[in-house]
């Protein structure tokens, strides 16, 4: 009899990691056509990220400085928050302004300089 509870039990279980795994797979799936199609329209998504990445290695050598010696000063979670944010922000608005400008500009990954010396046929 204890068997046949914990199968009863158990099934509404199973079916609710089903639906939610399936769902959630759906929804990435939507999401990354739309993530997909904006990409190539961020053209400067590389630089932000990259000085995101900078700030971060920035503050975790100043709070391990600061564990050594409290004259180092601390980085707050709000300021990091706000940094990371500002920085995410304006490479999206410029990359979107530059693309408005310039339709032709597509994305490359890691490089700062600008692209103009490619032939036609590469982009």
């Amino acid at each position: 009899m204890y068997q046949r509870e914990s199968r009863r039990t158990c099934a509404p279980a199973r079916f609710i990691v089903f639906t939610a795994n399936a769902f959630a797979l759906l929804g990435l799936q939507a999401l990354y056509f739309l993530v997909s199609g904006l990409l190539d329209r961020l053209v400067y998504l590389s630089t932000g990220l990259s000085l995101s990445l900078a700030f971060i290695g920035v503050k975790l050598v100043l709070h391990y400085l600061h564990d050594l010696n409290d004259a180092f000063p601390e980085v707050s979670i709000g300021l990091s928050l706000v940094v990371i944010v500002a920085v995410l922000a304006v490479t999206t608005v410029a990359s979107l302004i530059r693309v408005r400008r310039d339709p032709t500009a597509r994305a490359h990954a890691g490089s700062l300089r600008d692209h103009e010396t490619e032939p036609a046929e590469a982009r």
